[in-house]
């Protein structure tokens, strides 16, 4: 592999840039570490060269991330959402000061005087491993209970210990002090333990390794120059130290730029390497000890008996655990209000004995596993979300009978082992929706459940992973409106990573300046000069990249930040109508709004009072509604457009269908202008009066302005002008552009004044 595709971030339209610029810094890494071989350069003066170039680029990539404002002291749109989207900025500015204090460490040597020479780069080292512990530390916090917390300390202790053996051992001896021996022997193994639980761990595609694995790089570099001896010696190890210096920085800006972008899929974790590769390199280091004619020192011994307790200590732990869930499991849930459910043979251990049934089923396996959230329509106590919980199970039971086994996945729902075929699978999902979708009568109370199931086949995959893909299905599932079954596929999970990303970048996109507005004019078919503008959003973020409307808000939708969003849009889109009605042009401004905007109860006084905030004519703005989406609340959606119309504001109907149900409300509606696709004026049965005729008949009638947009071609303009369209909107007569292009645009016309 190519050492530049360490530094690939995950996948998105900003990563797909080619990475140049830290190709050259390797490269010319390598070509001053060859010149520093061959002696024209002083090996000091490559590690400055080659450590200032490579923390110089990680800086710049960096304290891009750093810049704009702090989102937390954006608008309220959730404190946990803030602290969330604040917390990748806080990391990036720790990191960037750390590989800047690496880079000017690296850089101080060549100009010290040989006495100082330790004594400065111990100094930078110090500084350096501090900022990144601070900014690792703020970068990942860590979801894990103290007893998952305590596994992890003692699975990396043992290969730990042996690591700092190893370091002992290999270390020189001769003139360097006992204690600074140890000291460097202890750095040197934990910074190995660490970039192998990096490198063997679920995550190591993820941001937060390569941040660690850069980090080790970049503490390993410096340990090496603390650590140079005097003489010619000196000048091999500081050419040693160029490679994990140059790469660590760079990997610490690459992982922070990917630590946004969660890997698609968490990889099994290698539990091998761990277990294998430190003993291994203890033998070859002792065997290397016992050939140079040396005996292992006390401290040698004492620190392989180290290795001991932790072992012991990891056994007990587990024993306990193993002891405690069995108890809990065989045990009956005191908070229930209901007797327990009888004993199942299949002892319904939650996600733990589920994870042990998978486990235990032969290879291959065949069958599927579903995955199921019931989702309570109401919020009921615990006491009584207990009882739906064992009442579904046991439907779940009565349903899948002996061609499934059930697990009830205590607080989140119910998990299905089946041993039939896809089909088969898929069947029983229905069934389960249609059983678990049944009122629930519970504590004098009727709840109801809205049950959306995820389904994967079972393979030769790893039991978590097979978990994690029901999972996901289950989420789409929800995400699609419930009361469905959905399938895993690996499509699915980029679309599901996908909204996870958004859903954690959109709060505080608008405090961090990261929306913008394109314009796209709306032209007269006659002569083809601009009547109005409508504004088009555009979410712009340094990791996702450029965010479309289609698929920005339904997001926003669901984060209830829509109302945010909408009011920026109508205050930045103002703010530009008045720029340009002040120099000398009078056409509108067209906004589109959801029907959650357009039903708020303030947004027409808070309209009114944008326009009278930039002395905006009302009969300039525009509102747009989208057709498809106002027939759920008509009633409201009438008495708002009727609020606006009647201050002077013009409306419009969007995406308008053309069919018999849309003409029929289109009578209710108060528009000025309706809005149709090209889609319309193809689609009429009769080839010599195309629907789009009908619907320019019926507007004329109603008083309506008729719009052609996205005409995409000179047919479609022509079609749409034969039609009795007046205004056209589309990629032929103009595309969206900047503020400053359309203004440019504009000045190609005598008066834009319509």
């Amino acid at each position: 592999m190519p050492v530049a595709s360490v530094f690939r971030s995950a996948p998105s339209c900003a990563s797909a840039r080619p990475l140049l610029p830290e190709t050259c810094v390797l490269a010319v890494a390598a070509v001053l570490i060859v010149l520093g071989a061959a002696g024209p350069v002083p090996p000091l003066a490559v590690v400055a060269l080659a450590g200032a170039a490579a923390s110089t680029l990680a800086g710049v990539r960096l304290s891009r991330l750093t810049l704009g404002p702090d989102p937390a002291a954006g608008p309220p749109a959730g404190r946990l959402a803030r602290r969330r989207a604040a917390r990748p900025r806080r990391a990036a500015a720790l990191l960037h000061a750390a590989v800047v204090t690496a880079g000017l460490t690296a850089a101080v040597l060549p100009l010290a005087s040989a006495g100082y020479r330790p004594a400065a780069a111990a100094a930078g080292l110090a500084g350096t491993g501090a900022l990144l512990g601070g900014g690792l530390f703020s970068l990942h916090r860590s979801r894990r209970s103290v007893r998952g917390r305590l596994h992890r300390l003692l699975d990396q202790a043992a290969p730990g210990v042996c690591l700092v053996l190893t370091a002992w051992l290999l270390l020189p001896y001769a003139g360097v002090p006992a204690p600074v021996r140890l000291a460097v022997a202890v750095a040197l193994g934990l910074l190995a333990v660490d970039a192998l639980a990096v490198l063997t761990g679920a995550g190591r595609d993820g941001g937060t390794a390569r941040c660690r694995g850069g980090s080790a790089l970049t503490l390993f570099a410096l340990v090496l120059l603390a650590g140079l001896p005097a003489g010619p010696a000196g000048g091999r190890v500081a050419l040693l130290a160029v490679p994990p210096l140059v790469v660590g920085v760079l990997l610490v800006a690459a992982g922070v730029r990917q630590v946004a972008q969660p890997a698609p899929a968490r990889r099994t974790a290698l539990a091998w390497p761990r277990a294998v590769l430190p003993p291994v390199a203890v033998a070859l280091a002792a065997v290397h000890q016992l050939q140079a004619g040396l005996l292992p020192d006390r401290t040698a011994v004492l620190l392989a008996l180290a290795v001991v307790p932790p072992l012991v200590v990891r056994q007990l732990v587990d024993t306990a655990a193993a002891t405690s869930s069995d108890e809990s499991a065989a045990a009956p849930d005191p908070m229930s209000a209901k007797a327990p459910a009888p004993a199942d043979p299949g002892g319904s251990a939650g996600r733990a004995g589920l994870l042990r049934a998978l486990a235990a089923r032969p290879e291959p396996a065949c069958g599927a596993l579903l995955v199921v959230d019931l989702h309570l329509t109401e919020l009921p106590g615990r006491l009584v979300r207990d009882d739906v919980a064992a009442e579904a199970v046991r439907r779940a039971r009565a349903v899948a009978a002996d061609d499934g086994e059930v697990f009830d996945l205590t607080g989140t729902g119910l998990a299905v082992v089946s041993g039939s075929g896809a089909v088969l699978a898929y069947a029983l999902g229905t069934r389960l929706l249609t059983a678990l979708s049944r009122p629930y009568e519970v504590a004098g109370a009727v709840l109801r459940s809205r049950p959306s199931i995820g389904l994967t086949e079972l393979g030769s995959g790893q039991p978590e992973d097979l978990f994690r893909q029901a999972d996901l299905a289950r989420r789409r599932a929800a995400q699609l409106g419930r009361d469905r079954v959905e399938w895993y596929d690996a499509y699915l999970e980029e679309q599901l990573v996908r909204r996870l990303d958004l859903e954690r970048e959109l709060p505080g996109a608008v405090a961090r300046g990261e929306l913008d507005l394109v314009y796209q004019p709306v032209l007269s078919l006659a002569d083809r000069a601009p009547v109005g503008t409508e504004a088009l959003l555009r979410w712009r973020n340094p990791v996702l990249g450029t965010v479309f409307p289609t698929e920005l808000l339904p997001v926003a939708e669901d984060l209830d930040i829509v109302g945010e969003l909408g009011t920026w849009v109508l205050d930045r889109a103002c703010r530009q109508l008045a720029d340009w009605t002040v120099g000398g042009r009078r056409m509108w401004m067209a906004v589109n709004v959801t029907t959650r905007e357009l039903t708020s109860p303030d947004f027409v006084p808070r309209t009114a009072a944008v326009l009278e905030a930039y002395g905006v004519g009302p009969d300039q703005l525009v509102v747009e509604v989208a057709e498809p989406k106002v027939a759920a609340e008509l009633p409201t959606v009438v008495a708002r457009l009727a609020g606006l119309r009647s201050m002077g504001i013009r409306t419009a109907l969007d995406d308008f269908r053309a069919e018999h149900a849309s003409l029929a409300q289109l009578r209710r509606l108060p528009i000025d202008l309706l809005k149709v696709g090209p889609e319309v004026a193809t689609a009429g049965a009769d080839p010599h009066r195309p629907l789009l005729d009908v619907v320019v008949t019926v507007a004329e009638r109603l008083g309506l302005e008729v719009v052609a947009e996205e005409l995409e071609s000179a047919h479609q303009v022509e079609g749409a002008h034969r039609a009795g369209c007046r205004y056209g909107q589309g990629f032929e007569l103009a595309r969206p552009a900047t503020a400053e292009r359309v203004e440019a645009y504009f000045e190609e016309f005598p008066s834009t004044s319509r």
